[in-house]
């Protein structure tokens, strides 16, 4: 009885025959349309789905990387890292000295030197033209090489991370993975609701690297809330389309597959208590609770193989420890 009322109130009686097979047809098409596009946005979603991709496991071994050891786990010291990190973070602000005039001037004099000087330029990482500064070309001209967002070359595997120009040795620092960090106690159960961006650390720390809905929104107010009066402790840069830390794009690299092979691997990397003030700036990672009595967690994205310009960057998300 109440499906005739339904039906009589959308679909009047007096419709003919023909009518209604039109009504019919119209109905199956936008089902058929609302159905592919739903099967379009799974095929996505499902490379960064965990269930999914441990259920197939089995059909894609290659995308399983295994080490015997958690200190293994590593391919490159901290020390290499934040060797590498300093380098270019220091060119990044040398190259944007116009915007940071207020943060140079409550530096020690000895530390404004160094990015005020040109004596004491750290090779060819002053390129940008007065008045310019473009962070992609500055992380060409200090570490070799430039990485960015492009349509993955997967199949419905939505955007992926490109090495577009220069050359990447093994063991190089290749990206970052930005986010809130929520150490294994505190709760994400909101933000991860259909959010494919959370990584989970070997040590069950939490990464929530979605730059979209509430995550954005958690993680502007952590940023807001840890700036030293002029001086931001956090990137928020990587939340919009024009970041200032080129590096902070980890999130987008997709799994690699059967016939693509991993080519970078996630590192943890903690963040020391000497690294610089001014520097932190750039750092695309903020704790989710302030008195967090612990360093900052990074995670870094470290090259496996020599890559060459064009290729995309693949990972595994999956690691197994014996």
């Amino acid at each position: 009885m109440a499906l005739s009322r339904w039906r009589s109130r959308f679909f009047p009686s007096t419709l003919t025959d023909g009518e209604n097979q039109h009504v019919s047809l119209h109905v199956q098409i936008m089902f058929r349309i609302v159905m592919k596009r739903i099967q379009d946005k799974w095929k996505s979603y499902r490379h960064r789905f965990v269930p999914w991709i441990a259920l197939n496991l089995r059909k894609n071994e290659r995308t399983i990387r295994q080490v015997t050891e958690r200190s293994k786990d590593r391919l490159v010291s901290d020390e290499v890292v934040s060797e590498t990190l300093l380098h270019l973070f220091r060119a990044l602000l040398r190259n944007d000295v116009a915007q940071q005039g207020e943060v140079l001037r409550l530096l020690p004099a000895s530390t404004q030197t160094r990015y005020l000087s040109p004596e004491t330029t750290e090779g060819p990482d002053i390129g940008e033209p007065e008045g310019v500064h473009r962070p992609i070309e500055t992380m060409l001209n200090t570490v070799g090489f430039c990485i960015e967002r492009k349509p993955s070359s997967l199949p419905f595997a939505g955007t992926g991370v490109f090495v577009t120009r220069g050359f990447v040795p093994k063991g190089t620092t290749v990206a970052m993975y930005p986010g809130t960090i929520y150490q294994a106690y505190e709760p994400i159960l909101f933000q991860s609701i259909g959010n494919p961006f959370v990584f989970r650390c070997i040590d069950h720390v939490l990464i929530d690297g979605n730059d979209k809905g509430i995550s954005k929104i958690v993680y502007r107010s952590c940023s807001g809330r840890d700036r030293i009066g002029p001086f931001r402790l956090s990137d928020i840069t990587w939340l919009t389309a024009n970041t200032e830390n080129p590096l902070a794009v980890g999130q987008y690299v997709n799994n690699c597959s059967n016939e693509r092979a991993a080519n970078v691997c996630y590192q943890e990397y903690d963040v020391p208590e000497a690294f610089p003030l001014e520097l932190r700036q750039y750092l695309p990672n903020v704790n989710y609770r302030h008195d967090t009595q612990r360093p900052l967690r990074c995670v870094v994205l470290v090259a496996l193989r020599d890559i060459c310009p064009g290729e995309e960057l693949f990972s595994n998300y999956f690691t197994i420890v014996h």
